[in-house]
């Protein structure tokens, strides 16, 4: 099945479980069977060659999962072994039932005792925890984990690699690191969060046939970004069309030493099909941003008053790459921000943005790294990092307009809006420039389309997917000029 768009927390999770059971009248230990049904399917597709599987059941539904897979994978002609992580003699309801049906089909549970079983099995099922999980993980189901994640073996997880937050994405303690995970009814926010894609591995989903009915407490809390976002778009373009048609993009920042800045952004915004692009850069970086790319139009920038007649004839602003906190940084900054017209904030911009506590206000869009999320919040990054979707909605909150929050996983997000995930870039982009290819990106989007929220996410994913076709010849001293290069590519999918 076809990952959906939305993604949930684990309390909206439940309430669709809820729902299937109370109002449509499905049983939960229908789901479960369908649960199993569906474990089984997504592993033998996974793994057609394996016939030994060692299912390892801890406590609570998602072991009532694994016994139910592990019954119709017996049924199957697998050869089935289950550890029992935790005392199913202690299951409840339905869990219990399907332990009790597994037993009653001549199936044999062993105490999770000897690690070493693990090895007998060409696939290692994660049955220990769910999404339940509220706290640490308790000492004896960490033993276990700890077994599996050093087994040596193919994992395969149920609805969400034991141990890891289903909300935050982040281990309680200990977390399975699976190289496959099936997520069953909704996707899980914790899945795609924080550590949450290293220790999910490919996610595979089921919705065990529950639909989601339309309610204000089941808005997703997340949408996935498609591919198809950028061609619709950026359709093909009109035979007759001239730059003028494609707008005008103004970059401003490069203070002294910085020329680099200004340079990938402008680059960036011509790259994504901007129609002409002008930059305001100190005098002194000014020849060798234009000497680096001579489709660019170059001003030295002495006087920041003369930055309002250069916004005036922009269709869109980006103002902060290279910028500096100088007073002529100061300057030009206070005076960009004079206009209704879009405005990409970032880089030394944020931080200035950070010391003078402006107000919110709904044209600007801002693209944070994690540090400067925290200096506009006034946390550290670690915190930011720990709910990164609880730092965008207080951006969002505190600043207003658009917010870019960069990372693992980049967050888009807007007030009334369902935020928005990037699945795609990889490690290698955290190197310099890159967030001013973003910078340029956006802006030269949001010049040709004119809505920033769909820009915004469009150039976000461009950018990471144009990063990931340059990763394909290795992460390490991957360039932000050849992300800049390469985006093209990826704004042309029509």
């Amino acid at each position: 099945m076809a990952l959906p768009t939305a993604i949930y927390s684990t309390r909206q999770v439940r309430e669709l479980d809820e729902h299937a059971i109370r109002e449509r009248g499905v049983a939960g230990y229908t789901l479960m069977k369908r649960a199993g049904e569906a474990s089984l399917r997504m592993m033998r597709t996974r793994w057609p060659m394996a016939h030994q599987v060692v299912i390892v059941c801890g406590a609570g539904n998602n072991a009532g999962d694994g016994y139910v897979l592990a019954r119709f994978a017996q049924a199957a002609g697998l050869e089935v072994r289950v550890l029992a992580a935790a005392d199913p003699q202690r299951l409840r309801g339905d869990a219990r039932r399907a332990w009790q049906d597994f037993v009653a089909s001549s199936g044999v549970v062993q105490p999770f005792g000897d690690a070493a079983a693990l090895a007998a099995g060409d696939v290692v099922v994660d049955a220990i925890l769910g999404i339940g999980l509220e706290g640490p993980v308790r000492p004896d189901l960490a033993v276990a984990i700890e077994a599996v994640n050093a087994c040596g073996r193919p994992v395969f997880a149920l609805d969400i690699p034991s141990g890891l937050s289903g909300d935050t994405g982040l281990p309680m303690g200990v977390a399975v690191r699976a190289d496959c995970t099936v997520t069953f009814i909704g996707l899980k926010t914790g899945l795609y969060l924080g550590d949450g894609p290293e220790y999910c591995g490919t996610v595979f989903f089921d919705d065990l046939e529950v639909e989601a009915p339309r309610r204000d407490s089941l808005v997703p809390r997340l949408h996935r970004m498609l591919e198809s976002e950028i061609a619709a778009a950026l359709p093909r373009r009109p035979r007759a069309a001239h730059k003028g048609s494609f707008g005008r993009v103004l970059v401003i920042g490069s203070g002294a030493g910085m020329p680099g800045a200004t340079r990938l952004a402008g680059e960036a915004a011509l790259r994504v099909g901007a129609g002409l692009v002008t930059v305001l850069a100190a005098p002194e970086s000014a020849l060798a941003v234009a000497g680096g790319r001579p489709e660019l139009i170059v001003h030295g920038l002495e006087d920041a008053r003369a930055v309002d007649e250069h916004v005036a004839r922009a269709d869109v602003i980006a103002v902060g790459p290279g910028l500096g906190r100088s007073d002529w940084a100061r300057a030009v900054f206070a005076r960009a921000l004079v206009t209704s017209k879009p405005v990409i904030v970032d880089a030394d911009a944020l931080n200035l943005l950070a010391e003078q506590g402006l107000a919110a206000r709904d044209n600007w869009v801002l693209t944070p790294h994690p540090g400067e999320a925290g200096r506009l919040l006034g946390r550290d990054t670690a915190a930011v990092q720990s709910d990164r979707l609880g730092a965008l909605e207080a951006l969002v909150a505190r600043y207003g307009g658009i917010v870019v929050l960069k990372g693992a996983g980049t967050l888009v997000g807007g007030a009334g809006r369902v935020a928005a995930i990037c699945e795609r870039g990889n490690p290698g982009m955290a190197a310099p420039g890159m967030g001013d290819v973003l910078t340029g990106a956006i802006a030269g989007i949001v010049a040709q389309v004119g809505d920033p929220w769909c820009a915004t996410r469009v150039g976000v994913l461009a950018h990471a997917m144009a990063g990931d076709a340059e990763a394909r010849n290795g992460e390490r001293g991957l360039l932000a000029s050849e992300v800049a290069q390469e985006i093209r590519n990826w704004v042309n999918l029509q």
